[in-house]
């Protein structure tokens, strides 16, 4: 079985910058012949808040012929309490009614892919319990399978134990749920995208993996993370029991800058200027 994943493509009808990444991604994944294609998230720019963004970037993903699960990014759904753009009541309706549930199980060739919509760890209320319970019964129900774990965020930055990143990774208390989880069943896989890094690793019996974005790659906006830049997707091959994931640059692709686009991209992100600096000059 072929899993193709795909991550952070920021589609937008009006914030057109990065949908030209879309036909040479297509183009690569169509001569893949996938079984499977999972998007880890961020498939907006800001469905969080334009359901024009959502529904754009759901037309482009029903041109793949081979089925498609999606999982939301803080741009589709919100990020964490504090945040600008909090996940609440109305952005997770906006997203289930448009784009479908915010987590998935697919059983396949003796394995169970479950789908976390990670942007609900760190809120501690109903709809994070809730999820929780679904994922321990997912894991629970697994009838022998083998276990792959999709995510928009990774569970850790620079090491298993770290505390807590903020926008980032999943926050410990949360982190350390799912590490028990994984620690009671078998669970080969945890693969993520959100940090715009391309990135394998290893947590105790599970492989990690950051998959690349198809939309751009960090300059110095951010600190440097594990990993390398690029602009791309992953190949996940399951045989039997094993399992094999490959980090793959897409030809075709351009690798742009978020630095350079920023302030129209994401104005709220953007470096703040310093006014009497400006004025100086």
């Amino acid at each position: 079985m072929k899993i193709v994943q795909i991550t952070d493509t920021h589609f937008s009808p009006e914030k057109r910058h990065f949908n030209g990444n879309w036909a040479p991604l297509l183009e690569w994944i169509e001569a893949q012949k996938p079984d499977l294609i999972v998007h880890t998230g961020d498939l907006t720019v800001d469905g969080a808040d334009k359901a024009d963004d959502i529904t754009f970037s759901m037309d482009l993903m029903r041109q793949a012929t081979a089925p498609m699960l999606i999982i939301p990014g803080n741009h589709d759904v919100g990020h964490l309490p504090g945040s600008s753009q909090p996940v609440n009541a109305e952005r997770l309706s906006r997203w289930r009614s448009l784009a479908g549930e915010d987590r998935f199980v697919e059983d396949a060739d003796g394995w169970r892919l479950v789908g976390i919509n990670a942007l609900l760890l760190g809120h501690e209320d109903d709809e994070e319990e809730a999820q929780f319970e679904w994922l321990r019964t997912a894991f629970e129900t697994r009838n022998g399978r083998r276990l792959a774990l999709f995510s928009h965020k990774p569970l850790f930055v620079d090491e298993p134990h770290e505390g807590d990143t903020g926008y980032w990774g999943v926050r410990p208390n949360q982190r350390k749920r799912i590490y028990d989880l994984m620690a009671a069943h078998d669970v080969p896989l945890f693969a993520s995208g959100h940090l715009h890094w391309a990135w394998k690793g290893q947590f105790e019996n599970t492989s990690l993996v950051w998959g690349p974005s198809a939309a751009f790659i960090i300059d110095t906006l951010e600190r440097e993370m594990p990993g390398e830049r690029l602009v791309g997707a992953v190949v996940h091959t399951i045989d039997g029991d094993q399992l094999t994931s490959e980090i793959v640059k897409v030809p075709g692709m351009t690798a742009h800058y978020i630095d350079d686009v920023i302030h129209e991209v994401y104005p709220q992100s953007a470096p703040k200027t310093d006014p009497n600096k400006d004025a100086a000059e």
